[in-house]
């Protein structure tokens, strides 16, 4: 026979067994969203925005200072993005300060390319980049 005492305490019926957590913020440490193909993108962008602003360095200077442009150009972008606009970044900011220097990594992009005469190139990295950039923000709010 079974005593009262044994049986499970009644608020541990009440509760639910799985929670649908309903922004990032309510997932639980170490758990994050699952990537959609707009974050692909976005990385892609961003990558691309790198080896845009290297190439730029190297081929758009001339001797002396094309290594320390080709070097330092990507570099600057790349802790810019470390430090306020990765998903772990190093410093917290508002979302307007992210976008702004996100925005800032791409018009960079943009102007290297059109600054060696490939000005399609650069449009079309422009619209796509700032397309996958609000999506990706907008998603990152709902």
């Amino acid at each position: 026979m079974s005593s009262p005492d044994h049986a499970a305490p009644s608020g541990a019926a009440a509760q639910p067994a799985t929670s649908t957590p309903t922004s990032a913020g309510d997932l639980p440490a170490g758990v994050r969203q699952p990537l959609a193909a707009v974050d692909l993108v976005a990385f892609a962008c961003e990558l691309f925005a790198f080896f845009t602003l290297a190439f730029w360095g190297f081929a758009g200077w001339p001797f002396p200072w094309n290594i320390g442009m080709g070097l330092g150009l990507p570099i600057v972008a790349i802790l810019l993005w470390a430090l306020f606009v990765s998903p772990r970044a190093v410093l917290r900011v508002h979302p307007f300060i992210r976008a702004v220097i996100e925005l800032l990594v791409f018009a960079a992009a943009t102007v290297a390319w059109w600054s060696m005469g490939q000005p399609w190139v650069g449009l079309v990295f422009a619209v796509i980049a700032v397309t996958a950039g609000v999506i990706a923000g907008r998603r990152r709010f709902a």
